[in-house]
């Protein structure tokens, strides 16, 4: 015979109910205002349109001259993705350290409430990093587009700005997070700031820091690429050029080798979480 505690109603049921009708009510005016129309995917015209433009994606391009294109453009994304990166760590941490309350005596010192005048210092760093971060970087590669040219320039810069406002939000809130005793230890022993940083925060904050840098990292490979429609270079630029043509076959071609960027973004984040985590 079954236990008699496992036959008895689930007793958040009628509350799992009720969230999930309140979700769906909440849903369907979202649904209306974006006229989502499914069925125009099997419309007889816009079937056969969608056949002809799917057909002409195979077989790929492979030849020489077109693949020399596509390496140059691939090594071109990389380029732009982590130079990008490497300019928004450079504001993202010395921003971080300055938003964050980890470091702070006062609120060590005082169970976390730390002195007026030190958040009037801190809020203005996180209302920078509120507006980096808040204006896409497509948005941004645009604007730079129109101010530095065509070209790699306006995809790094665009990535610098909205990655550092991302990066630095993220770790100030990774400081706050670790255990507060051993930096209370390193400064209650006359240690400075900054050691205390190096040797009581940085730690323990490396492993969620590594983490979330190498998926930034591959977010902004594909920021890049789309980036490249606007005129910022890369895969995003030369698969513009491709689909104008109608060369589906460059544009498979393309699509695979952002795959394999992606798997590859996939499995390094992997190696190093095994590395230093």
């Amino acid at each position: 015979m079954l236990n008699p505690a496992l036959t008895q109603r689930d007793p958040a049921a009628r509350s799992r109910l009720l969230l999930t009708l309140i979700a769906l009510i909440l849903l369907w005016p979202g649904l209306s205002l974006s006229e989502l129309d499914l069925s125009v995917l099997v419309d007889g015209s816009n079937a056969d349109t969608m056949g002809a433009f799917l057909s002409g994606f195979w077989p790929p391009a492979h030849d020489t001259a077109f693949l020399y294109l596509l390496g140059r453009a691939t090594l071109e994304t990389l380029a732009i993705a982590t130079a990008g990166m490497t300019m928004a760590l450079a504001l993202a941490v010395p921003c971080a350290l300055l938003a964050t309350r980890a470091l702070s005596i006062s609120a060590l010192s005082r169970e976390g409430r730390p002195h007026w005048w030190a958040q009037a210092v801190r809020w203005p760093v996180r209302g920078l990093l509120i507006v980096l971060r808040s204006v896409p970087e497509i948005v941004w590669a645009l604007l730079f587009v129109r101010a530095v040219g065509l070209g790699p320039t306006a995809g790094v810069l665009a990535i610098a700005i909205t990655y550092a406002g991302m990066l630095g939000k993220v770790y100030a809130e990774i400081f706050e997070s670790v255990d507060p005793l051993p930096t209370r230890a390193l400064i209650g022993a006359g240690g400075s700031r900054l050691q205390a940083f190096a040797y009581g925060v940085l730690p323990q904050a490396t492993g969620e820091m590594l983490s979330y840098t190498v998926y930034r990292w591959e977010c902004a490979i594909r920021a890049s690429v789309v980036m490249g429609f606007v005129g910022a270079g890369g895969l995003g630029q030369q698969m513009d050029l491709s689909i104008r043509m109608f060369a589906g076959g460059e544009v498979a071609s393309m699509l695979l080798t952002f795959l394999v960027l992606v798997l590859l973004a996939d499995l390094l984040s992997q190696l190093l979480r095994r590395r230093f985590v």
